[in-house]
């Protein structure tokens, strides 16, 4: 790619693919790969600085980059505990695993969800991250069992609605028409595309605000 000021006139659907090669090869925090936008990633900053969760679900975390820029926040606000949820933990780098706000919990999402229940009985705000299976299936399911975890005034991430929604990759259907479909049947929540107010985001339609 020519440096930013020789390729003004690109249109997005030739840059977004460079960023996304950058945030898959190149994208790290505190040395562990993290696979996320950084234009999201402070939306997610402002939005843990707003709500004050006491747990942050964070479903799907491969290396643990993420998770622990997540508690790190936390540390900052000094309160809040993380929950990385996955099917396999084996990627986790050892200080993930080391931070005393990080609890991990190893199963399938909608398997582990009682588990998961258990450990939000006192937390009085909740925020939740979906990065794991982007299928629409997965995802719709994921919707369907963690919704009723969030609490009011804070919101459900489900993250890459971007598959076929701006980059030709992931599951078709995916994320956005998973969305989609659980915002017809639920009315406790509205998608808040002022989250998106970037102008680009990996997340379109994926900021899901509960409001009841």
């Amino acid at each position: 790619m020519p440096f930013m000021e020789e390729a003004l006139d690109w249109p997005l659907a030739r840059l977004l693919p460079v960023m996304q090669k950058r945030i898959m090869e190149d994208c790290r925090y505190h040395g562990i790969p993290t696979l996320k936008n950084p234009l999201d990633f402070w939306v997610y900053q402002e939005i843990v600085w707003e709500t004050r969760p006491d747990i942050i679900v964070e479903i799907g975390n491969l290396y643990g980059g993420s998770t622990l820029a997540l508690a790190h926040m936390c540390d900052v606000l000094g309160a809040g505990r993380i929950i990385g949820v996955d099917s396999n933990h084996a990627e986790i780098h050892e200080s993930v695993k080391a931070h005393p706000r990080i609890g991990l919990i190893t199963g399938g999402a909608c398997q582990v969800a009682p588990q998961v229940q258990r450990e939000l009985a006192a937390a009085r705000s909740v925020l939740i991250i979906d990065d794991s299976l982007h299928t629409y299936e997965h995802t719709l399911n994921v919707l369907q069992t963690y919704a009723e975890f969030v609490t009011v005034d804070n919101y459900f991430i489900v993250e890459d609605g971007i598959c076929h929604h701006g980059l030709d990759v992931g599951p078709e259907p995916g994320p956005y028409e998973a969305v989609d479909a659980f915002i017809r049947t639920n009315k406790n929540f509205i998608i808040d595309r002022n989250k998106e107010n970037f102008g680009i985001t990996w997340n379109p339609k994926g900021y899901l605000k509960r409001i009841s």
